[in-house]
C-alpha cells in the first residue's frame, strides 16, 4: 500500500475499541478544552462579528447545524468554518510540540458537523477526532515543521485540512477508497500562511476555520463519488513534495495505530502563542519568589528556540509595541510584561494590559534571542529561559517542560477551572456542569445537536459579539 492508502485505510477503519483507553480519555479532555475556548470566542473574539456577517451575507446562516455558543442554526459548511475559526481565535488551544501544530481547532469542528449531518454516535465522533489527530500530526512531522514554516506555511491549517477530512470522513462512514478520494480532493484545497503575524491580521483564525470546512467538503464530495488524486500525500506534486523541500514521507505512517500522537498533545494554560509559555513560567516564578513589582524590574532577557523566536521574538521593536490582541498573542515582550504584572496570563489580560502604560513600558525592557539551551530541547519541548534583573540582582531560570505538556499535563480539575473561567460569563453553573458531564462521557452521546445546544447562553442579557 502507498502512504496515502495506508493513511486512508487507517482513518476509515479506526474504531474506538482499537484505541487505548488513555487516548480516548485524553481526547474527551481536549474536546472540553476546545469547547470552552470556542464558546468564549463566539462572544468575545473581535474577529467573530465580521465572520458571522460574512456567513449571513453568503447565505450560510440558514440551516440546523450548531455553532458553539450561538442561538442560530447554520449550513453545514458554514458551521464547520465558524467553529474552526472560534476554536483558534483565542490562541488558547492545544498544541503538539514536535509537530509545531494545533490539532483540535480544525479537526473537532469538522467531526461534530459531520455527526450532525449523519446522526453519528459519540463513539464514532471520538474515533474520527483521533483519526484526524493522528494523520494531521504525522503530516506535519513528515514535512519538517521548520522547513514548512520557512516556506511561509502554517501547518495547523495545511495539515489541519487533511486531519479534518479524516475526522469528517470517519464520522460520515467513508470506506478506504472514498477516504483516499477525500485526501486527494483535500490536496487541492490546502492553504494557510504564517503572514498573519503582520499588522495584527485575523487571518490565522480564519484559515483554521477554512481547514475545518475544506476537510468536511472533501469528505462529503468523496462520499458523493467525486474522484481525487490517488497519491495526494507522497506523489511528485503531492502534499509533502509541494509544501516542503526535504520531506520524510516515512514519518507520515511511522507507528500508525501503535504510537498515539494524540497523547503528545499539550493544552495551553495561557492564551498567547505556546512558544511563550515556558519563559512566562520562568518570569512569573522569579517575580513571585522575589515579590517583584513592575517598577522593580530593570531588564528581562528571554531565550527561545529558533522556531519560536521567528514567531514571537523576531522584529523586536515591533514586538515591543503591541497594539492589538493578535499583536499581543505573538509578542514575547508583551507576554513577559504581563507575566511580571499578573504572575501568569488569562484571556481578560489582553483588555487590561494592551492599553496600560506601565505594561507597555515594561515591553521595552524585554530582549528576546535565540538561545542554545531551549534550542537543544526543541522540538521535543517548547522550552524557554529567562533572566530577570531587578533591584540590582539578576536571576535566571530555565523551564524545559511548560505546564500543559504531556509530561506536565493539566489535571481534569485544572481544565475544568479553565473551562469555567472562559464560559462563566455566558453559561450558568448548571449549564456548565451539564456540559462537562456530557463531554466526559461523550462516547455515550447519541445526539450531537443536543450536546452542542448545551453551549447556548440561557440568559437573555447575554448578548453575542455579533448582535
Amino acid at each position: 500500500m502507498s502512504i496515502s492508502e495506508q493513511l486512508a485505510a487507517f482513518a476509515a477503519g479506526l474504531s474506538l475499541d482499537q484505541v487505548p483507553d488513555e487516548v480516548t480519555e485524553r481526547t474527551k479532555l481536549l474536546l472540553l478544552d476546545t469547547s470552552g475556548i470556542a464558546i468564549r470566542a463566539r462572544h468575545d473574539a473581535e474577529s467573530t462579528p465580521a465572520t458571522i456577517r460574512m456567513v449571513e451575507r453568503l447565505g450560510g446562516a440558514t440551516g440546523n447545524h450548531a455553532v458553539f455558543g450561538d442561538q442560530k442554526g447554520y449550513g453545514a459548511s458554514a458551521a464547520a468554518l465558524i467553529n474552526g475559526a472560534l476554536a483558534h481565535s483565542l490562541d488558547f488551544d492545544d498544541t503538539h510540540a514536535a509537530g509545531s501544530i494545533h490539532s483540535s481547532a480544525p479537526i473537532i469542528p469538522a467531526a461534530l458537523t459531520a455527526a450532525e449531518m449523519t446522526g453519528a454516535s459519540g463513539s464514532d465522533v471520538l474515533a474520527g477526532i483521533i483519526a484526524g489527530y493522528e494523520i494531521q500530526i504525522r503530516l506535519s512531522l513528515a514535512l519538517s515543521p521548520k522547513d514548512h514554516y520557512d516556506r511561509g506555511y502554517h501547518p495547523t491549517a495545511t495539515c489541519g485540512a487533511f486531519g479534518a477530512a479524516a475526522a469528517a470522513g470517519r464520522v460520515l462512514g467513508l470506506n478506504d477508497e472514498q477516504m483516499l478520494d477525500a485526501f486527494g480532493i483535500c490536496l487541492s484545497q490546502t492553504s494557510g500562511t504564517i503572514h498573519f503575524v503582520e499588522s495584527g491580521a485575523w487571518t490565522k483564525r480564519y484559515q483554521i476555520g477554512h481547514a475545518a470546512m475544506n476537510g468536511l467538503i472533501a469528505a462529503t464530495l468523496a462520499q458523493e463519488g467525486y474522484l481525487g488524486a490517488r497519491t495526494p500525500i507522497e506523489g511528485k506534486h503531492g502534499f509533502l513534495n509541494s509544501f516542503a523541500p526535504n520531506p520524510d514521507p516515512s514519518k507520515a505512517v511511522a507507528g500508525l495505530g501503535t504510537v498515539w500522537e494524540t497523547l503528545a498533545l499539550a493544552v495551553n494554560p495561557s492564551p498567547p502563542c505556546r512558544y511563550s509559555h515556558a519563559a512566562m513560567e520562568a518570569i512569573a516564578s522569579i517575580c513571585s519568589e522575589q515579590d517583584l513589582t513592575a517598577s522593580d524590574v530593570e531588564s528581562v532577557y528571554v531565550g527561545l528556540p529558533q522556531t519560536g523566536f521567528k514567531i514571537i521574538g523576531d522584529g523586536l521593536a515591533h514586538k515591543q509595541q503591541p497594539k492589538s490582541v493578535v499583536d499581543g498573542q505573538f509578542s514575547m515582550p508583551f507576554c513577559a510584561a504581563v507575566a511580571i504584572c499578573e504572575r501568569g496570563m488569562g484571556w481578560d489580560d489582553y483588555a487590561k494590559h494592551l492599553k496600560d502604560p506601565e505594561t507597555l513600558s515594561l515591553c521595552k525592557k524585554v530582549d528576546v534571542q535565540i538561545d542554545p539551551k531551549p534550542e537543544a530541547s526543541f522540538p521535543r519541548f517548547m522550552s524557554g529561559i529567562a533572566r530577570v534583573t531587578a533591584k540590582g540582582k539578576t536571576t535566571e531560570r530555565f523551564v524545559e517542560i511548560p505546564k500543559g505538556e504531556p509530561e506536565n499535563f493539566q489535571t481534569a480539575e485544572e481544565l475544568r477551572e479553565k473551562f469555567d473561567g472562559l464560559t462563566a460569563p455566558y453559561l450558568s453553573q448548571a449549564q456548565r456542569d451539564q456540559f462537562v458531564a456530557a463531554t466526559l462521557s461523550f462516547e455515550k452521546q447519541s445526539d450531537v445537536a443536543t450536546y452542542l445546544a448545551m453551549t447556548r447562553s440561557a440568559g437573555a442579557g447575554l448578548a453575542s459579539a455579533a448582535e
